[in-house]
């Protein structure tokens, strides 16, 4: 049952943790456009759970705010944390382990963190195909799109809409 004072205050916590943070695209835009996006698109494609929403309203916040995987347990149940848990990278790792366990970890991860993983990259290379992020060469824009193709490919049957939106983007990136 949809709970929408528990999914309110899920996007009032993220948008508190991530109050300071900005986007890096030219506009500078506020961070929480990112993981309320994210959810957006999941709601789009008919994900409903509420526990998969609140997850990508949340999928960042332990790697980029001082947010803990307790807290999350405490305010918004196991079932959230643990998908958080799944899509969340581990920055004490160097940068291009953390790209390499996503495409190993992508395979055997739940259907919930699958869901919110695909969310994450097609809103993310949504705002790639619109712009490039500030310090972001032309060939590091490339390398992202090739590697986000590894990751969802390891997403596959998990959601057709995601995914052939996905398709669409990686076929304009002539990656298909």
């Amino acid at each position: 049952m949809f709970d929408p004072i528990l999914y309110t205050k899920c996007i009032d916590f993220a948008a508190r943790k991530h109050r300071d943070q900005r986007r890096k695209d030219p506009e500078k835009t506020p961070y929480i456009n990112h993981p309320i996006g994210v959810a957006y698109l999941l709601t789009e494609a008919n994900v409903v759970d509420q526990n998969v929403l609140m997850a990508a309203i949340l999928h960042d916040t332990v790697e980029d705010t001082k947010t803990t995987f307790d807290e999350i347990e405490k305010h918004f149940g196991k079932a959230v944390r643990d998908i958080v848990d799944e899509v969340t990278d581990d920055k004490l790792k160097p940068k291009q382990e953390r790209k390499r366990l996503q495409i190993v970890h992508a395979k055997g991860a739940s259907h919930e963190a699958k869901l919110v993983k695909l969310a994450d990259k097609l809103y993310n290379l949504r705002d790639l195909e619109r712009t490039t992020p500030a310090g972001w060469t032309q060939e590091r824009r490339e390398d992202y799109f090739v590697w986000a193709k590894e990751v969802t490919d390891n997403l596959r049957g998990t959601n057709e809409q995601l995914e052939n939106a996905l398709d669409e983007i990686y076929k304009n990136q002539n990656l298909v």
